[in-house]
């Protein structure tokens, strides 16, 4: 009987070195991968997180411009505060949604016929379809603001809690500015 002789299977040089370059290569395309992917990661977490927010509208207070469930984009870093921008705030132990009608210094008044008066004149909003009713709460009429103190109403004026009912809102309890809404409804 013959043996079976093993084959002398040599690589060469050449071949070696082909497949140590090859394995280098496909480690360093890994390590790139992973590198980019949490770098992605993290300027996600940035941008969404840190820099903007998403969160769904609480509640209807702000019907019919916003609608619950509705996402928002917020800006969590607005230099400046202007009349009838939709912000984000903490009010009541809870986050809220509503328009800025009265900046610092300025004075709020809500009528006995149920309108809002700022600074003497009343305010013509025309894309707000509700009377504004004071509520039967502390806040004393006319209100002066302070300097760093906002006056936040919703813009279903007939039984949303705003800052009729919890009194100005401070510079330190609005989270961000809402730059934009994602309608969830009827998706």
């Amino acid at each position: 009987m013959r043996k079976k002789q093993k084959k002398d299977v040599s690589v060469s040089p050449e071949r070696s070195i082909k497949r140590k370059r090859r394995k280098a290569l496909d480690r360093r395309d890994l390590q790139s991968f992973l590198v980019r992917l949490v770098g992605l990661v993290l300027f996600i977490f940035l941008l969404f997180y840190v820099i903007f927010l998403i969160i769904p509208v609480p509640n209807d207070d702000m019907r019919p411009t916003l609608r619950a469930r509705d996402l928002q984009l917020v800006y969590r870093y607005p230099t400046e505060l202007w009349n009838n921008d939709v912000v984000v705030y903490e009010g009541g132990a809870k986050t809220r949604t509503g328009r800025i009608v009265a900046r610092p210094g300025d004075t709020v008044e809500i009528t006995e016929d149920d309108r809002l008066m700022v600074n003497g004149s009343v305010v013509s909003e025309g894309d707000i379809y509700f009377s504004t009713p004071a509520y039967d709460s502390d806040v004393t009429y006319p209100l002066t603001l302070g300097s760093d103190e906002y006056f936040i109403l919703s813009d279903f004026r007939e039984g949303a809690r705003d800052s009729r009912q919890f009194g100005p809102i401070q510079r330190n309890q609005i989270i961000g500015k809402v730059l934009t809404v994602l309608r969830r409804s009827g998706l």
